[in-house]
């Protein structure tokens, strides 16, 4: 009966962690949508709210850490449930940074007053679109143990990067042939940064997922 129960206390930490993770997950993707709106649109009110929304994701964390140590600690988990709970741990802290991504673009885009018709302001949202779906199939991947999904994930992260590049070379030559331009431009780069930088993180949690699943890295089984 003691072993039965200890099985039980387990397996309800475990289901309550990766409740946790979707419930941060989802979090973090409406924040990349609604810092994509926020910017487009130049919506300071739904700027604000992101900015706001980032203390529920960090809240989140911490109740993952505390979780997963109690977990550690007290149920002394050995091989494939050691790997889910330190996964979790790792993911958790992952999809935290997304959510300080999506409020530093909300952020940028208060401090944006040009809007005139730039052309990464049409790719920008294609391009947080995509970030954005990223985090949403990892998150599902994570919660079906799927690695074959979270390869497509990594997979999807170059789509992102030649996003970035192009992005790049137009604010660029936006700052060189009209300097007025480069406030706008600066703060549209490090827009463009910021997403790049989501779905570097999404990438990273794809690559957990698949460990937590496999016991290895996708590198790995390319090798």
């Amino acid at each position: 009966m003691m072993t039965e129960h200890t099985v039980k206390a387990f397996d309800e930490d475990i289901t309550r962690l990766r409740g946790l993770i979707a419930e941060m997950g989802g979090l973090a993707e409406v924040a990349v949508q609604n810092a994509m709106d926020a910017l487009v649109k130049g919506d300071d009110t739904l700027a604000q709210q992101i900015i706001k929304g980032d203390k529920k994701i960090d809240a989140l964390e911490s109740e993952v850490d505390k979780l997963a140590v109690r977990v550690i600690a007290l149920r002394a988990p050995m091989a494939d449930d050691l790997r889910e709970v330190i996964a979790a741990l790792k993911i958790a802290g992952v999809v935290e940074r997304i959510g300080d991504y999506s409020k530093a673009i909300a952020k940028a885009s208060r401090e944006i007053a040009d809007r005139r018709r730039f052309e990464p302001l049409t790719l920008l949202p294609a391009m947080g679109e995509l970030a954005a779906e990223m985090v949403h199939d990892v998150l599902t991947a994570y919660g079906a143990r799927d690695p074959v999904l979270a390869r497509e994930v990594i997979a999807a992260d170059r789509k992102v990067d030649n996003f970035y590049n192009s992005i790049f070379r137009n604010l660029v030559s936006h700052m060189v042939e009209n300097p007025s331009t480069i406030s706008t431009a600066a703060q549209l780069l490090f827009v463009a940064r910021n997403i790049e930088r989501i779905g570097d993180h999404a990438t990273n949690v794809a690559e957990m997922v698949h460990f937590a699943a496999t016991g290895t890295y996708p590198a790995d089984d390319d090798s």
